[in-house]
């Protein structure tokens, strides 16, 4: 070990072996990096290369990270089983879908029954069904045409059957991929993707 009795001496001497230090580390990291010169090579025909002993090291092309889409948390997956068990049990119904029919003009709202007894709150003629599209800000209702009445059925529930009811959404505000909530009297379905 070196003793030094100036402390300049010692910083120097601290100095010099922090540049030696740096220095090595410098020069192993340029001889890792592919040589300016080998990349003019690989642009040359090969008839004007100078023969070398090794075969000439071929790159492949860097491509970008593709990155993954992931769900939107904001999506429905689905009706989740608690749910589902809930409509089961509370309104007799399940299997809710809504989609834009004639071009987009109406959005029908569909549901199937499994209780005909708690069901019939969902088919009760005085019960006025809307569909409430919060991002458009709008309130869709079921048409009645003038010889067929209202666009919905409103017979005795079966259990087992699918009933719907049509929307209008005349003007097109409501489109697919947005989120409704259709009431029917004290019925809420909310959070329904419109297909």
């Amino acid at each position: 070990m070196v003793t030094h009795k100036n402390p300049s001496s010692r910083t120097k001497s601290m100095l010099l072996g922090a540049l030696l230090a740096g220095s090595i580390f410098v020069s192993t990291a340029q001889a890792l990096e592919p040589q300016q010169g080998s990349a003019e090579s690989a642009r040359t025909p090969a008839s004007r290369q100078a023969p070398t002993g090794t075969a000439p090291a071929v790159s492949s092309p860097v491509r970008p990270h593709r990155q993954r889409k992931l769900a939107s948390p904001y999506r429905s997956k689905g009706t989740s089983i608690h749910e589902q068990q809930f409509y089961q049990i509370n309104w007799g119904v399940d299997s809710f879908s809504a989609k834009t029919v004639e071009a987009g003009q109406m959005i029908r709202f569909s549901y199937r029954v499994v209780d005909a007894q708690k069901a019939t709150a969902l088919n009760d003629k005085k019960a006025a069904p809307s569909l409430i599209d919060e991002r458009a800000h709008v309130q869709l209702v079921v048409p009645s045409m003038e010889k067929v009445g209202q666009l919905r059925q409103s017979t005795t529930p079966e259990v087992g059957r699918t009933y719907w009811m049509v929307f209008s959404n005349k003007g097109m505000y409501v489109k697919r991929g947005d989120r409704v909530n259709v009431v029917i009297g004290k019925f809420h379905a909310d959070g329904l993707v419109v297909d």
